[in-house]
This record gives C-alpha cells, sequence and structure tokens, in this order.
C-alpha cells in the first residue's frame, strides 16, 4: 500500500509547488499522476526493471541531467531545492534523497517536466496528462492506457472516498 493519494497532494506536492513559487491545480495534478503511474503512490520505491528510486522513480542519470544542465542554470532555483535536501546524506549520497525525501524528489520531479519545458495540460484531461508523462518523463516502459489505469486506481479512487 502506498501513501494517501489526499495525504501526497496536500502534505507533499502542493507545499512542494508552493514553495517553489510555482503551484498551480494543473501541475499538481500531472505530479500527481506522475507518482500514481511511477510508484502506485509509493507503494514500490524501487522495481527491479526500473533504474528510478522513491515516489517518483527518478534514476541517478536523470537526478545528474538535472542538476547539471537546468539547476546549474538557474542559480536561485538550484539554492531553493538544494535547500529541502537533507544537509548531511545529500552530500554522501545525494541520490538516495529521491527515495527519503518526498519534498526533494518532488522538487526534482518538477524540474524534470520544467527543464524541458513540457506544456502542463489541464488538470482534468487525464489523456493529455498521460501524453506529457509519456513525452517528457518516462517514455520507454508503459503505455498512456497503463498511466491512465493507474490514475483511476490510486487517485479517482481516493478523490471518490473523500
Amino acid at each position: 500500500m502506498g501513501i494517501c493519494a489526499s495525504e501526497l497532494r496536500h502534505y507533499v506536492i502542493r507545499p512542494t509547488l508552493k514553495q517553489l513559487g510555482h503551484y498551480t491545480a494543473d501541475m499538481e495534478e500531472l505530479l500527481m499522476a506522475t507518482a500514481a503511474q511511477e510508484s502506485g503512490l509509493g507503494s514500490h520505491l524501487k522495481q527491479k526493471h526500473h533504474r528510478g528510486i522513491g515516489v517518483f522513480h527518478i534514476d541517478a542519470k536523470t537526478h545528474e541531467r538535472i542538476w547539471d544542465n537546468y539547476l546549474a542554470k538557474k542559480p536561485e532555483l538550484a539554492s531553493l531545492i538544494r535547500g529541502l535536501a537533507s544537509q548531511h546524506m545529500f552530500l554522501e549520497k545525494p541520490h538516495s534523497e529521491l527515495a527519503t525525501n518526498l519534498i526533494y524528489s518532488t522538487a526534482i520531479a518538477w524540474s524534470i517536466y520544467m527543464s524541458q519545458d513540457a506544456p502542463i495540460p489541464k488538470r482534468k484531461d487525464i489523456q493529455a496528462i498521460a501524453r506529457c508523462w509519456q513525452h517528457y518523463f518516462h517514455s520507454s516502459h508503459a503505455s498512456q492506457s497503463d498511466f491512465i489505469k493507474h490514475y483511476q486506481e490510486y487517485i479517482d479512487k481516493d478523490s471518490l472516498a473523500a
């Protein structure tokens, strides 16, 4: 069992986006849907067939690319995101922050979309969200129909219960 969708939304994703100064309901939904697809909202922080870790299953190479090619060119944003990481663990094992620090990993997931100037789809358009995820986040290991199925399983189900 993963993280409760409404709790991930209200206590992690929304506050992270607000702290970054980039909160929109559309981006919030894209990140929620991404977490649902990638890890079942935290049901699996590491899967055998995937190199990524954490709620968003971000791999080390992508993590490094975000820092080297995107955040390095945006020092204020880089400082803000670095401030979300733990002081000692980030220096020793920076990639482990992707599994152990939900706020930091959310900021990195957001950065993946932003680094590619991804057009953020409307939050009610799950088809467009699936296309955006597949094109900009992880295009190689799942279909848009799987993405939509996971969205309905982990997010729609939770919002109906609330």
